[in-house]
């Protein structure tokens, strides 16, 4: 037998047991360059190395090559906790080991554990749990910083010094490199990462402390950075003192960001900002005024206002044929119509449709006159000054007392509701609040309470007013099941993302107790609201929510998660969210987890495409359903071409609800995309347009497609839907409202709350006295690529056409035997006369000459030539149309009169774009960020200036409900019909009382 060969590594390794100590470190050097071919024969000998490098007999530079030679046995074993702690003994070793090629993917492995490590260990520091740091750790770790910046690697070095606690490495880079932008990404970092909220105000108060003075024009680039760290800490105690340090002389550097910071505030920040701003002296006063009045809302509302009444761009023959699809006597279809008509008309103050559609509108009954009236709510968003005026002739008497006329308490609860949505999360310590808690405790019928609710939840929401949660705590407690669901919606909406503990376990260990369903959800999403980005502090409720027995509280288990963590992209909301999915038992349940993931994840769009791709092919249909809508919300907008992909299969799914869920996405997803940005757009309302006006549809797809109508086309075409504001901050309206929309699923009129998501998007200029000059910039961008939509031409008359004779064959040989007898005979042929002649080919196609190309040419390249190449940019002026994608395009030219006192966009403005190569890549833009309310600085302040004026804000009390067409012209005051139609349409009459054949009712 021949003896097997023996490995170039036993040799080595015999010599590891040698007394000579140089034999034995020769020994170890070579073995060190062998371990990766002979680990594992290396791996039976780890006692001996692990022995050497304990060994005080060897010397210091041998015990470093044992550990080493240990590290790289362990790490090939993949312990690499052991491989660490021998490499941290290596030393100078392992330093020397790592500039060796070859050696990256051990090296790199090392020093992430060793960063893991660290930050483990000062997290422990810090909370006073842990010992002391190994000094050999830190020597690594201090090693890297050096390197790093050393090696210009400013951002990573920042990175690791977030997750480690070592604010004092931010603080020596930014001495060293000036850079805002550095100190702008470690805010982002800290923001969109999953740290503690206590950590996170700690980092947000020590880079303010940073950032250069916003006294400095040149420094005025980073006043978005700034807007969403103080946003996002609402400290009026920062905020105030940057805003008098801006008086007298930046006057409109603090009016800007008075209106950036209201963009993103909760409103008890607002509110706290104005009270505490001084008065001023004779010269400061009417700034500080201004400011008080811009931190209110009212301005920023009113400007938004007008840009919408102005840029209305509603196709109303869609609205039309929708219309005149679906049978008007339906509920379900009238109150697709209704959402249609509010979305697409939300904020522009135009009832057009209502009033020339009067007969439609009487239709109204029950329920859906109660949707209808709080339409008017979407409509006209935002007109404080006249809401309470617009929605006079449906609101009930101050008393409560409900008028006797049939149906009347539908459209007075409605009208309450729709006067919460006209002042959404600006009335709490208005009098709109005051008299809808008024009317709540003065109200009788449930119907009017449960409007009534509604309205003040929203309209207060965020106020954190005691006395309002009391008052719906006490209609809570009539245990009435329509009252009592809008009162735990609203009991959450009032008092949101406080995470106040006596509210939790009031609403809790109520919802626990009754035994209505509608009751159970109003609270279990009111309790979600409650704990609104309250992170970590959250997690004691979500577990014992999850862990319900009812599957409506673990449903608001769901939702308080994603409430609790929204725009995080926390890892582990997400894990637990797939595993809810798919395994809980309730339907309901498992689809409210996979709609979840969009509030977690909608700060990261192209993310969701991938991880809701499986769960979009699963075999329950809820769970589909699910997908679409967290598609929907999360990628709203975008034109993403992923998530189109995946909704556009789901169109044809064999469950109606999903195709449901799949018409409304697309709509959310396509919002503001023009027809040359995303290819998808025409297909997407031929798709529309076929469904709705195809009968054999199921209702359910059909209400969908309406929907998705009305998203598409939203706000007159001028507002997208986005979970974060200008200044990347959670938009919180936005989140709230999409959250209340997901419930239409067992309420539709709920689905009104869609509109707390539309952002206007426009450029809206301001000087310093709040007057909007007349001024031009440019988009670099080819026009096509943000156009709006073509219009929808109307159907052509067909005007009936002669149909030509038809001419027999044998009527042919007739003729010919004439000829020929005519010849014989001498006779011409223009003497015979027929009774029947032939027309000739030029009386049958008309007399047109052929077309007389070039020679070489044909009629498809001439059209081609014909055509107008497009150019790569245009001119828009004040108070235009600018999508999101297109911000950064945006380029006010220098010459310009006006200068903005901040960047137009967040990110840097892009140059003129040629050809199709920049559309893919517009579609990735989530958001670019700024736009909106731009103060602007007069560079000739001389010279004479001409303003845009303002249309009158609706119609005096008079005509009330006098609405503004597109083309701005008022229409005659309908208010007396529409009021008919609303309060005295037909009325169905209840269906008599019955039992279910069955015992079990659930």
């Amino acid at each position: 037998m021949v003896p097997r060969p023996q490995s170039s590594a036993a040799g080595v390794l015999a010599l590891l047991t040698e007394p000579d100590p140089l034999l034995k470190q020769h020994a170890l050097k070579a073995l060190i360059a062998l371990v990766p071919q002979f680990w594992a024969e290396i791996s039976e000998h780890i006692a001996l190395i692990e022995s050497l490098y304990e060994s005080s007999d060897l010397p210091a530079e041998s015990r470093s090559f044992a550990a080493l030679l240990a590290s790289k046995v362990y790490y090939y074993l993949e312990e690499y906790d052991e491989a660490l702690s021998f490499a941290l003994g290596a030393g100078s070793a392992f330093e020397q080991d790592a500039r060796t090629p070859g050696q990256e993917e051990y090296v790199e492995t090392m020093i992430s554990k060793a960063i893991d490590r660290y930050i483990e260990a000062r997290s422990e520091e810090q909370s006073g749990k842990g010992t002391e740091i190994d000094s050999r750790l830190r020597d690594i770790i201090e090693g890297i910083f050096r390197r790093c910046i050393e090696d210009g690697e400013f951002k990573q070095a920042v990175g690791i010094a977030l997750e480690s606690r070592r604010l004092d490495v931010i603080a020596h880079i930014y001495e060293q490199t000036h850079d805002t932008g550095l100190l702008s990404y470690a805010m982002e970092a800290v923001l969109d990462t999953n740290f503690s909220l206590s950590y996170r105000d700690e980092v947000l108060n020590f880079l303010y402390n940073l950032f250069p003075s916003l006294t400095d024009d040149s420094n005025a680039p980073h006043i978005h950075s700034l807007t969403r760290l103080l946003v996002t800490i609402s400290s009026p105690s920062l905020t105030v003192p940057l805003l008098k340090s801006l008086l007298p002389k930046q006057k409109v550097l603090a009016y800007q960001l008075a209106f950036d910071l209201v963009e993103g505030g909760s409103q008890e920040f607002l509110d706290t900002v104005r009270n505490e701003l001084p008065e001023g002296d004779e010269e400061t006063k009417p700034t500080f005024d201004t400011l008080r009045r811009i931190l209110g809302g009212e301005e920023s509302v009113k400007l938004y206002r007008e840009f919408l009444r102005r840029n209305n761009k509603t196709d109303m023959i869609i609205l039309k044929n929708t219309k005149d699809a679906l049978e008007p006597r339906s509920s379900i279809y009238h109150t697709a119509i209704t959402f249609q008509n509010a979305f697409m008309h939300a904020g522009t103050t135009s009832d057009i449709f209502l009033r020339e559609n009067l007969e439609w509108l009487g239709y109204a009954s029950n329920w859906s006159k109660f949707t209808a009236t709080a339409a008017l709510g979407v409509i006209h968003k935002g007109n404080f000054e006249q809401g309470m005026v617009i929605l006079g002739p449906y609101l009930p008497d101050q008393n409560g007392g409900e008028t006797q006329m049939a149906g009347a308490a539908y459209s007075e609860g409605g009208a309450l509701y729709a006067l919460g949505l006209i002042n959404s999360g600006m009335g709490s310590g208005r009098p709109v609040e005051t008299y809808l808690r008024d009317i709540l405790k003065a109200a009788q019928g449930e119907i009017v309470q449960h409007g009534a609710a509604l309205g003040l939840g929203v309209a207060s929401m965020g106020g954190r007013n005691a006395e309002a949660y009391d008052d719906l705590k006490q209609t809570l407690f009539t245990d009435s099941a329509v009252a009592g669901e809008g009162a735990g919606y609203a009991m959450g909406l009032v008092m949101l993302g406080t995470g106040d503990a006596t509210c939790a376990d009031e609403m809790l260990t109520y919802a626990r107790e009754t035994q209505h369903e509608k009751i159970i959800r109003g609270l279990a999403v009111g309790l979600a609201l409650l704990y609104y980005g309250r992170q970590e502090q959250a997690d004691d409720m979500i577990n014992q929510l999850l862990a319900e027995k009812d599957p409506i509280l673990r449903y608001g288990g769901v939702y308080t998660l994603a409430l609790a963590y929204a725009g995080t992209s926390n890892n582990d909301g997400v894990r637990k969210l797939l595993h809810i999915a798919v395994s809980d038992t309730s339907d309901d349940v498992r689809r409210a987890a996979v709609t979840s993931l969009a509030f977690l994840l909608f700060k990261n769009p192209g993310q969701v495409p991938r991880i809701v791709q499986l769960l979009s092919e699963s075999y329950n249909p809820h769970v589909r359903c699910g997908a679409t809508l967290a598609l929907g919300i999360a990628c709203a907008g975008t034109g993403l071409q992923d998530a189109v992909e995946i909704l556009e299969p789901m169109t044809k799914d064999g469950v109606d609800f999903v195709r449901q869920g799949a018409f409304v996405a697309l709509g959310m997803v396509l919002v503001e995309q023009s027809e040359a940005a995303s290819p998808s757009v025409a297909s997407t309302r031929a798709l529309y347009s076929k469904i709705i006006s195809d009968k054999h549809e199921d209702p359910i797809a059909r209400f969908g497609a309406a929907l998705g109508q009305g998203f598409i086309d939203a706000g007159g075409r001028n507002v997208t839907i986005s979970l974060q504001s200008r200044s990347g901050t959670q938009n919180r309206s936005a989140v709230v409202g999409m959250v209340m929309f997901c419930q239409f699923w067992y309420w539709y009129p709920l689905a009104h709350c869609a509109s707390l998501a539309f952002e206007p998007t426009g450029i809206i200029g301001l000087n310093e006295e709040l007057k909007a000059p007349k001024f031009d910039f440019i988009s670099n961008a080819r026009p096509s690529l943000f156009a709006y939509p073509s219009v929808t031409k109307p159907p052509k008359k067909e005007v009936a056409t002669k149909v030509a004779t038809a001419v027999l064959s044998t009527t042919a040989k007739v003729k010919a035997r004439e000829r020929r007898k005519a010849a014989e005979e001498g006779k011409k042929d223009g003497d015979v006369e027929m009774k029947s002649e032939e027309p000739s080919s030029s009386t049958q196609h008309g007399d047109v000459s052929p077309i007389e190309l070039p020679q070489g040419q044909t009629s498809e390249s001439k059209s081609l030539l014909s055509k107008r190449k497009e150019p790569t940019s245009e001119t828009l002026s004040n108070f235009s149309r600018v999508t999101p994608a297109q911000m950064m395009h945006i380029v006010i030219p220098s010459s310009s009169r006006y200068q903005p006192v901040r960047p137009v966009s967040t990110k840097p403005p892009r140059a003129a774009k040629t050809g199709k190569a920049s559309t893919s890549s517009l579609l990735l833009e989530k958001y670019a960020g700024g736009g909106g309310i731009l103060m602007l600085i007069d560079k000739r302040p001389d010279e004479p200036a001409e303003f845009i004026e303002f249309a009158q804000d609706v119609a005096p009390p008079a005509a009330p409900l006098a609405a503004v067409g597109n083309g701005g012209a008022p229409i005659p005051d309908d208010r007396e019909n529409l009021h008919v139609s609303l309060d005295e349409g037909p009325e169905t009459e209840p269906p008599r009382p019955f039992e279910y054949p069955f015992d079990n009712d659930t």
